[in-house]
Order: structure tokens, then sequence, then C-alpha cells
């Protein structure tokens, strides 16, 4: 009887596999077609001989990353093991070995790779993925922070941050500004190219995350002059310098404000409080008849006394339980008018800055992407080209995570997001297939294989 019920689960898994139709554009096959047309475009900096093109060995990268593997060793073990589904799935014509990928990709700027984030983007525009993610009156939500991703006292470069210690020794590090679309809604998260904060050529200061905020909010207003965006932020970010940088760009924005760092501020409204200037309001949760959200704000007011012309717009928030003890705090300067109408879901905006966190830099670090490993810093753009190239592996995969019922299917299959990528690498390493989606058809399947072309030799 258990064979008879087994026989027909597994009819009934392949009849449903059967049943599941990809987006044309928005899987991983199309996507990475889309990525290796950008990387063809890239210039090649070395003799015309050359064996392999710059091309390959970014894509090679970027297949790397989409693969998680751990090391350079790890996929230069695959490369001379089984590199017939590198050449299929990523088309890579000739794959490199560890010291080659290095050595090449070391002399590629880096900027020549925001082109296929932009691609990524239009894409998943064209395929109205990106429908999903708008917000309030339509405008999309940017969360941007900084995070640090490599960190010694004994390996430098010319381009790391320095910092000394209590201890006299000098620690060398590096860091990156993240952007990513976010919605209250959503766990998905859609990255924008990332900007390094490192030091540049001749600087003799340590870059800053409010110099890298600068560079990215430029580069993404070239590259998005329409797009209708609300940028968030946490309290470092509430400043009149950055936020004068904001109105520059056409960028509204939900800043978090700790009383500590705005003094002047908190004093307003502590003044607006006992003139009863202030609004305040209380509303049940929508979910919990246990959870109420308690709010005050007030519009108008001053950022800080020595820009008092820099008028902004305050909301406090604060989360009670049944017994009325507050268990969450918040506050925020937004320019978006506050009203009783949309306070809640501009709390819900500001609140939502976490995913930049939680789904951007815990996945990236703890998830199989490997985020702290160092891939190696090079001696010129080598870690910058490879934090880009895991950026752009990392959007592929929270894009078929949005809409790539395939890719969902093969998730659900799998516990975590970490047995995925180990099911992945295990067709890797035991056949060859013609393309992703083959693979993830095998792994929604049970692990049967009639969509791999055939067995490795």
């Amino acid at each position: 009887m258990s064979t008879v019920k087994s026989v027909l689960k597994q009819q009934r898994a392949s009849e449903c596999l059967k049943k599941i139709k990809m987006r044309n554009h928005l899987n991983a096959d199309a996507m990475f077609a889309t990525v290796r047309q950008d990387l063809t475009l890239v210039p090649d900096h070395r003799a015309n001989n050359s064996k392999i093109p710059v091309a390959d060995s970014l894509m090679s990268a970027f297949a790397m990353f989409s693969l998680k593997d751990p090391s350079l060793l790890a996929f230069d073990q695959r490369r001379q093991k089984n590199p017939h589904s590198l050449h299929y799935v990523y088309g890579i014509g000739a794959v490199p070995c560890d010291s080659q990928m290095r050595t090449i990709n070391d002399e590629v700027d880096p900027e020549v790779l925001r082109r296929p984030f932009l691609s990524l983007f239009h894409q998943a525009q064209r395929g109205k993925a990106l429908s999903r993610m708008a917000w309030l009156d339509g405008h999309y939500l940017l969360a941007l922070d900084g995070t640090g991703f490599f960190s010694s006292e004994k390996i430098d470069a010319d381009f790391c941050l320095q910092k000394k210690k209590r201890n006299g020794e000098t620690e060398y590090h590096l860091q990156m500004l993240a952007g990513v679309f976010i919605h209250p809604d959503l766990r998905e998260v859609i990255p924008i190219c990332p900007e390094m904060i490192r030091r540049r050529d001749g600087d003799t200061k340590n870059d800053s995350e409010r110099n890298a905020a600068k560079r990215i909010l430029a580069d993404f207003r070239r590259e998005h002059p329409h797009l209708k965006v609300i940028v968030t932020q946490d309290g470092i970010a509430s400043n009149a310098p950055h936020i004068r940088e904001l109105q520059r760009h056409d960028l509204r924005f939900i800043l978090g404000a700790k009383p500590d760092d705005h003094k002047f501020l908190f004093a307003c409204i502590d003044q607006a409080v006992e003139a009863g200037e202030i609004s305040e309001l209380v509303l049940p949760d929508p979910d919990s008849d246990k959870i109420f959200h308690g709010f005050r704000f007030l519009n108008d007011v001053p950022l800080n006394k020595a820009n008092q012309d820099l008028r902004v717009n305050f909301l406090e928030y604060w989360q009670t339980d049944e017994h009325g003890v507050v268990t969450h705090r918040f506050a925020w300067v937004t320019d978006l008018e506050l009203t009783e109408e949309n306070v809640y879901e501009i709390m819900r905006g500001g609140r939502a800055r976490w995913r930049i966190e939680n789904e951007t830099f815990n996945t990236l670090k703890n998830q199989g992407y490997n985020f702290g490993h160092n891939y190696g810093l090079g001696k010129k753009h080598l870690s910058e080209v490879f934090v880009r190239l895991m950026m752009l592996a990392f959007m592929v995969d929270q894009l078929q995570q949005l809409c790539c019922p395939l890719f969902q299917a093969a998730r659900r299959r799998c516990s975590s997001r970490r047995e995925l990528w180990e099911e992945i690498r295990t067709f890797f390493r035991g056949f060859v297939a013609e393309t992703m989606e083959a693979i993830l058809r095998s792994v929604v399947d049970q692990g049967e294989l009639p969509v791999l072309t055939v067995a490795r030799e």
C-alpha cells in the first residue's frame, strides 16, 4: 500500500511540475543570458592574443557566486572535474583557473558592472515584477545602509580603510554602501549596484559612508531619472547635508531620529506637546487584538538648531501589548506630509528598513553567499569586482524568488536556502545540464532526473 501511495504521490508531483510555466525574461537562464551579454561589452585591457576573454573570467566569477561556492579553490576544483554545465548553463567558453580569474578581474573597472544591474532592473520592469514592489502613492521604497565585509590586521592593500586599535595594531578593512528596494509586505529585496567605501587613488584619509552616499545617489538618479522613490535609512542619515543631497536628486525620505542625536528637534516636539500643538493617535492592530499602535506627529519643524531653515515632518511611534506595556519605540523625520490617514503606513515603511539588514546583509553573510569570506583583495579592483558580482548573483536569486514559480517550487522543496544551493551544486557535480531550468525541475521532482540531458562522462 505504501508503495502505491508513493507512486501516486510521485505522479501528482510530476503533473504539478509539468504545469509550472516559466516567465519568459524572469527565469534564471534568461537573466544569466542578460548578464552574459552585458559582460561581453566590457573592454579587454590585455593583448589581442589572450586565451581567456574578460567576459568569460567575469562570468566565471558570477557563476561562482551564483552557485555559492565557498572559495575560489572550490570553484577551481569544479572547473577541473566537471566544467560542462558551466559552459552550458552560464555560457562560459573558457573557464579560468583561480589565479587567472584573480589576475584578469583585478584589472577590470568596476563601473562597467553597473550595466547588468540596470539591464536586470529594466527586465523586471518589463515583466511587471517591480509593480509588486510599488508602495505609497506609486513610490518605491529604497533602503540604504553600510556594512563591512573584510577586516584583518595582517592582510592589507593601498585601498583598504585603516583604523588604529587600542592595542596599537592597525586594522585594515573594507565596507560597502548597499541599496535595496523593499516593501513592508514582502521578504524579497531588489538590490541596486552597491558602492564601495574604500580609499581612492591619491587619498590619504579614509572614505566615509556619507561620501559613498553622494556617489550612489548621483549614479542612481542618472540611471533612473524619473523613478518615484522614497529613501529610508537609520539615524546616521538624518543630518542636513544628506537631506539636502536627497532633495537635490528629487528623492523623498523617511530617516530614523534618536533623542541623543537630535536634542533640539525633540525639545521642539516637547514644547509642541506642552502647547497642545501636536497630533496624537492610537490605533488597534489589524491582525491582533493584543497589540496597539501609538503615534504623535508634527509637520514643519526644524531639523536642528544650526539648520532651522531645513524643515521636516516628525513622526514618533510606539507599540504596546494588551497590558499597555511599550514593546517598541521609534521616531523618524520625513518630507512626506503626515496625516491621521497615512501615519500607520509611513510607520510601516520606516520599520521595513530592517529588511536591508536581515533579508540582505544577514542573508549574504549566513545563507550561503559567503559574504564575509575574502575571495581576494587584489592590487586594484578585484575585491570591488567580486562584491558587485556577488550582489548581481543575489539580485538574480531575489528576482527568481519574487516571481519565478519554478524557483519558488524548488525553494519550498528544500528546508533552507543552503539546502537548495547544495542540491544545485550536487546536480552540477554529477550530471551535465543544458539549463538551470533543467536543474530546478529536477530539484522539484524529488531527485528524479528525466530532464537532465546526459549523465556525466
